[in-house]
């Protein structure tokens, strides 16, 4: 079902609800949600966003860096609470007892779904199609109508049941909706006790279930979830994109004030129009603090969710736990960003995707115990003590390379090279112009008080001039292209070779143990087997620092290979600068080329990369107290 129809669905349910039964319901901290206008969909805005995921670090990779939703935006955006106790607890293989008991719903055995339509009609929502001819008011409005017959008037177990349900049709097709069409149950336990709901961190998971969702694949054009977050949150952030309309200034939450623009460009146009003003987005316009000027009026639930603004924490989902890493966003709390090491899933099976089966009953709070307790602490702090962010984007230029770069390099050289052919265009004419007014014994105003040959000969200088800057720039394009299909190699042979030594490392690991055990179990004569391992450890030994020196060696080539042509500059001190426009490139460039061994100093460090839980002390970027 499109994410739109669900949202209408939820809407009209939510409207037919008795008012006693809508203040629980805004009790619970979902109030706000149902005063946001119903927005338009921006597949091509999402789709392009999600391309830029960088599923290991949870953080969108731009060319000016990365950028993380956080939980001030969610609690701002959507006024989610975003403080209370964890969103976790026991998933079952089978809801079938679980259904009948709260919902009074069938639930096929062996199954964790409820039939939308069974769910929908339990509400009262017999005829949930549109009719031709009516506008969106008038079937929100008859849904409403057909659905408010169905509901208790009273408090009492009936109204319970109608409120469950309700619950279980906004969590599983609104907020927490997946693709396909069934609705699912996992949220129910925690439903069981309506006056325990609102103790709960909704906005927290709704975060990592938004972070989940940019983790699918890049071909998936369907929108899921309550998309208006992210559109908004790109409004805010990335306002050059020009994909939203302010209509409604200074109402709260944030999302009521927002329509998305109307396109009416073919989604595949729109996609490309997006990817290639995302690599082109002038760094100047990107907006790290967007609630500067807002105050906390009309918004109580800012007040207990402060506390947890500007921290690195897990945040869990039941079987979903992933991690907010802000410490790569110092930038978004008005700090200079620090070199901070990046986060690679190899090196730490966090409970994340890896962790989505449900075919156990499995308590999530023993299971992710870490993680939740790390949200109990509400994370960690971020801090910075950096005076500049030329450090951090050097690393983040040797990590990301031409997967961030590649178009915003190349577009910017196809520009330089247009506005070279456009300038010669335009002396040739001049040119002409001042040839032809030579042969007919006339002079432009232009050229008063000196002579048409001069003026031509000058002319034609500038020509040969505008000419050769144009073949250089050409020249420089074709470097660029060579220059990152030579990278783009070798990263795929590091990351090969990377592959294969960490396979490398956990055999000689597991080797080791074993041979502990074998020198304690095994009687004291039998040494063949000792013997044998000892040596294939110290093959295994061997073959794992030979294929670390082959990461390091590719990692170094791959760096000289940047540092050959102009393809570098844009790792030097100041890639923001060399996004923003071409002269502060020109500066650049001029800049190193006064220091052409700095440039080397970051050779070999690889990706830059660390160990992702935000609770531990890998990063520079975090303090550990309040």
């Amino acid at each position: 079902m499109r994410a739109r129809v669900s949202w209408t669905l939820v809407l009209a349910t939510f409207l037919a609800l008795p008012p006693f039964q809508r203040e629980r319901v805004d009790e619970m901290g979902f109030g706000q949600i149902f005063r946001i206008e119903r927005m338009r969909v921006d597949p091509a805005l999402t789709q392009a966003l999600r391309s830029r995921w960088d599923t290991e670090a949870s953080a969108f990779a731009f060319p000016w860096g990365h950028m993380i939703p956080s939980l001030e935006d969610v609690s701002r955006i959507t006024g989610l609470r975003v403080y209370g106790r964890a969103v976790s607890g026991y998933t079952y293989p089978c809801y079938h007892d679980l259904a009948e008991r709260l919902l009074d719903l069938p639930v096929e055995r062996r199954s964790s779904l409820v039939p939308r339509v069974a769910l929908q009609e339990s509400l009262g929502l017999f005829e949930a199609g549109k009719n031709a001819g009516e506008t969106e008011d008038e079937y929100l409005e008859r849904l409403a109508r057909v659905s408010r017959r169905e509901l208790a008037s009273e408090p009492g177990p009936q109204a319970d049941l109608d409120l469950r349900r309700f619950l279980v049709l906004f969590l599983g097709r609104l907020l927490f909706a997946t693709r396909g069409d069934a609705v699912h149950c996992c949220f129910l336990p925690l439903l069981a006790d309506l006056g325990e709901v609102g103790g709960y961190a909704w906005g927290a998971a709704f975060l990592a279930h938004q972070f989940d969702g940019l983790s699918a694949s890049e071909r998936q054009t369907s929108t899921s979830g309550f998309y208006p977050f992210l559109q908004v949150w790109a409004y805010l952030h990335l306002p050059a994109l020009r994909r939203g309309e302010l209509t409604r200034p200074s109402l709260v939450p944030i999302a009521r004030r927002w329509d998305s623009r109307r396109d009416t460009r073919h989604l595949a146009d729109q996609l490309e129009h997006l990817q290639e003003a995302l690599d082109s987005y002038p760094y100047l316009d990107v907006v790290w603090q967007p609630y500067l000027g807002e105050g906390d009026e009309g918004q109580p639930w800012l007040v207990q969710a402060r506390p947890y603004f500007g921290r690195s924490v897990w945040l869990p989902a039941l079987n979903l736990v992933l991690p907010l890493n802000l410490f790569l966003t110092q930038r978004s709390l008005g700090l200079r960003q620090s070199v901070v090491e990046f986060p690679v899933r190899d090196r730490f099976r966090r409970p994340g995707r890896s962790f989505r089966g449900l075919h156990d009953t499995t308590d999530w709070r023993e299971r992710a115990r870490e993680q939740v307790e790390n949200w109990e602490r509400k994370g960690k702090g971020v801090r910075s003590d950096a005076t500049t962010d030329d450090a951090y984007l050097q690393v983040y230029a040797l990590k990301y390379g031409g997967k961030v770069y590649k178009s915003a390099r190349h577009q910017s050289a196809v520009q330089n090279r247009e506005v070279a052919q456009r300038q010669v265009a335009e002396l040739r004419s001049e040119l002409e112009r001042v040839r032809g007014a030579g042969a007919g014994g006339a002079s432009s105003s232009r050229s008063a008080g000196e002579s048409p040959s001069l003026m031509e000969a000058r002319l034609a200088g500038a020509v040969l001039r505008a000419e050769e800057a144009r073949t250089h720039l050409e020249e420089r394009e074709r470097d660029l292209e060579v220059t990152h299909e030579h990278a783009m190699t070798l990263q795929s042979e590091r990351d090969q070779q990377r592959t294969r030594a960490e396979a490398a490392e956990a055999r000689v690991a597991e080797m080791t143990q074993e041979l502990a055990t074998l020198r304690v179990q095994r009687p004291p004569g039998d040494q063949e087997e000792v013997t044998r391992l000892r040596a294939e450890l110290l093959v295994q030994q061997t073959l794992a620092r030979s294929l670390q020196q082959i990461v390091t060696d590719i990692s170094r080539s791959r760096s000289r290979s940047r540092s050959g042509v102009s393809v570098s500059r844009a790792t030097g001190a100041s890639v923001g600068q060399y996004l923003a426009g071409s002269s502060s490139r020109r500066r650049n460039e001029e800049e190193e080329r006064r220091r052409p061994g700095e440039g080397s100093a970051h050779e070999g460090r690889g990706g830059g990369e660390m160990l992702p839980p935000p609770d531990r002390r890998e990063g520079s970027g975090e303090s550990g107290g309040g």
